[in-house]
């Protein structure tokens, strides 16, 4: 990493009152030099709770949209707009909304990373450290849909009993770390406590002591005695946990093919140091949004604000395009 970069963003921060916000999947180099790292319910919340007039997000794109669309008087940067998510791409708006049509009676439980677009058309984003949290909100007589990933959404139904319908998307990273290389794993590591995030396939699950969120599964190793961790989920998160207990030995979840480094997302790792500096000299790429569609997106949004703070909410009866 090169000081003089580091330095650079540092004072292009202070000159131009910018906030680095990162996620826990970027690399340790830029979480180092964030003002906040987080999973992507902390990131969408900090946002609201910062002064500065500017906010740069070390992530992927529908986080950045999440930002602008809770704080649309704040300029709000990315360092690629290429930084997209499978999950994303596989839950186009025209498709989602026709899904919607056709179960107009169900509420719709819309996981963040999708699209501002989608979360126009959704009743309610959740998080994977929320979700639980939400769902309880939600009328047991109501029927639900979950998008746009069926792993999460199948994890959490049958965990509190509720039937949903499934998008099917799927995030490209992690239905890649494979339940028979892992089984063997912790053969040869007994000692190991396994963790795993619930985007992860069934299979993968049920091998797991524990199964949440990034910010979860962060706490678990900074609280959990145990010296060794199984982690099934992106390669990020291992510079937190490593900071938190530099004694313990932490084991990424095998995926099927042993050369891959398929436990990277390819779009967190496209933002880079240099990128970051260039978006904070040209105040670009910048996030901007036709004002109807931010508004529509954010009713959804701030009904997940509201529950995770104990506000009341009220529920459509039906979905109105």
């Amino acid at each position: 990493m090169s000081f003089d970069i580091v330095e650079s963003i540092q004072k292009l921060k202070k000159e131009k009152d910018v906030a680095i916000l990162a996620h826990y999947y970027e690399d340790g180099a830029i979480q180092d030099l964030a003002d906040y790292v987080g999973d992507s319910f902390f990131l969408a919340k900090i946002g609201q709770q910062i002064s500065n007039k500017n906010i740069l997000l070390a992530g992927v794109v529908f986080m950045a949209e999440s930002v602008k669309i809770l704080n649309p008087e704040k300029t709000v940067l990315v360092p690629d707009l290429g930084a997209g998510c499978s999950l994303v791409h596989g839950s186009p708006y025209d498709k989602y909304l026709q899904w919607r049509k056709d179960h107009a009676d169900a509420l719709c439980m819309t996981y963040i990373n999708s699209s501002a677009e989608v979360k126009s058309i959704s009743d309610v984003i959740i998080t994977s450290s929320n979700a639980a949290q939400i769902l309880e909100k939600i009328p047991k007589d109501r029927r639900i849909l979950f998008g746009p990933d069926q792993h999460l959404g199948k994890w959490l139904s049958k965990k509190y009993d509720r039937p949903m319908i499934f998008w099917p998307g799927a995030c490209e990273v992690h239905i890649l770390f494979n339940a028979k290389r892992l089984f063997n794993l912790t053969l040869e590591h007994p000692d190991a406590v396994v963790i795993a995030h619930p985007e992860c396939e069934d299979a993968v699950l049920q091998y797991a002591h524990l199964v949440g969120s990034t910010s979860r599964l962060l706490e678990e190793v900074e609280k959990n005695p145990a010296k060794k961790f199984i982690v099934a989920t992106e390669s990020g998160i291992f510079h937190q946990m490593q900071k938190l207990r530099p004694d313990v030995t932490l084991i990424q979840a095998p995926v099927m093919d042993e050369n891959c480094a398929c436990n990277d997302c390819p779009y967190m790792k496209m933002n880079t140091l240099q990128k970051i500096e260039n978006a904070m000299k040209t105040f670009t790429p910048e996030i901007t949004m036709d004002e109807t569609l931010r508004l529509k997106a954010r009713t959804s949004l701030d009904r997940m604000m509201d529950i995770t703070s104990g506000k009341p909410v009220t529920w459509p009866e039906s979905f109105k395009e």
